[in-house]
């Protein structure tokens, strides 16, 4: 495996049957940083009823959520853990040595594509994308699919269809066509944020952004969509996640620079660059408005980047956001800066990043 080149969403299997999902773009030379998503039943049961996943009723893995792979490789099998130099600590990681199998969305999805579909969320899936491709001008290229397809456990009935979407000038223009076509009653997609039955009976743990919030910025994302599939008898989810095209990947691992932890931060900020915003780790360049709570050297962050999927395409360009998080400090050969990040970590469900609505009052 030496040499080889993956990227955020490529799928990693180890010896164990562990599946793990490559995370970002910035990785060690001889490892990636991973989130776990899967594991079988030999190593995991999940009490979640929709982590079960099987395509037989024979071979079961359960599905992670939130924080929930990170604790358990921390428990379980902490030699899937790296050592991180920049943050002098070890996250969840693979070392290429323990890669048993890489599974590529771009490649999954063309075979899938080509063939004879055997099921009905496979025809499904065909028919999305052929709409897909059709009303944006996109190629089959542009695209790949994760999850439970990828791997081969997908229920035909009940499982969604994920699929990811390469470059940020493709990502564009699937949002705009996507936004065409909800507003279209002719067409069969539609916002699955339109209403609020996407979270209905939710369980919500994050304590500073409430499920309304959630709705409404999930909303104006548009990659989550809802296509209406009559032969399924059902309208299926259909997500599109962003991928950076190989051209835009900047691998920023430097064994030289240092992460430190500079304590937890409150903000309001101006977006001011949100170019990588669809991606992640999703980045947001900022202007700092007022610290609510923290050091005095927050007021000179620059950036806030998020690997919480929640936040993703969270905020756009000129807009302000409420901010709650890590505050880090970057130190390199070439000077230091101040970032906030949201990432697994014992304060997971207080970090947050949301449009302020009422600015005057906030401040």
């Amino acid at each position: 495996m030496a040499g080889l080149r993956l990227r955020d969403r490529d799928s990693i299997v180890t010896a164990e049957g562990l599946i793990f999902r490559v995370f970002g773009y910035s990785h060690p030379s001889d490892a990636y940083i991973c989130d776990l998503e899967y594991a079988p039943s030999k190593v995991f049961k999940s009490d979640n009823p929709k982590a079960f996943r099987s395509n037989d009723g024979k071979t079961v893995f359960y599905k992670f959520y939130e924080d929930e792979g990170w604790k358990f490789i921390q428990n379980s099998f902490p030699q899937y853990t790296i050592f991180h130099e920049m943050l002098q600590t070890r996250v969840v990681g693979v070392a290429q040595s323990s890669i048993a199998e890489v599974r590529k969305p771009c490649l999954e999805l063309a075979k899938l594509f080509e063939t004879k579909p055997g099921d009905q969320l496979l025809e499904t899936m065909q028919d999305a994308l052929k709409r897909t491709l059709a009303s944006s001008g996109l190629l089959l290229d542009d695209f790949g699919v994760f999850g439970s397809l990828l791997h081969g456990f997908h229920h035909p009935k009940f499982s969604d269809i994920d699929f990811t979407i390469y470059g940020l000038g493709n990502v564009v223009r699937l949002r705009e066509m996507l936004r065409e076509l909800y507003g279209k009653s002719s067409s069969l997609f539609r916002n699955e944020f339109e209403t609020n039955a996407s979270v209905s009976g939710k369980c919500w743990r994050f304590v500073n952004y409430d499920l309304g919030e959630f709705v409404w910025h999930q909303r104006r994302k548009l990659i989550y969509a809802l296509f209406k599939d009559d032969r399924a008898g059902r309208m299926v989810k259909v997500e599109f996640e962003p991928v950076k095209g190989w051209q835009e990947i900047v691998n920023d691992y430097d064994v030289e620079t240092r992460i430190v932890r500079r304590g937890w931060v409150k903000l309001l900020a101006r977006i001011v660059g949100d170019e990588d915003a669809p991606f992640i780790p999703s980045v947001y360049a900022v202007e700092p408005l007022k610290v609510l709570e923290g050091q005095k050297s927050a007021g000179e962050i620059v950036r806030v980047v998020s690997y919480l999927e929640e936040f993703r395409l969270q905020a756009f360009k000129d807009e302000v956001v409420y901010v709650e998080g890590n505050l880090e400090e970057v130190v390199s050969s070439k000077g230091s800066f101040f970032q906030v990040v949201l990432t697994y970590c014992p304060r997971y469900y207080e970090q947050v990043l949301k449009v302020v609505s009422n600015v005057s009052s906030a401040m």
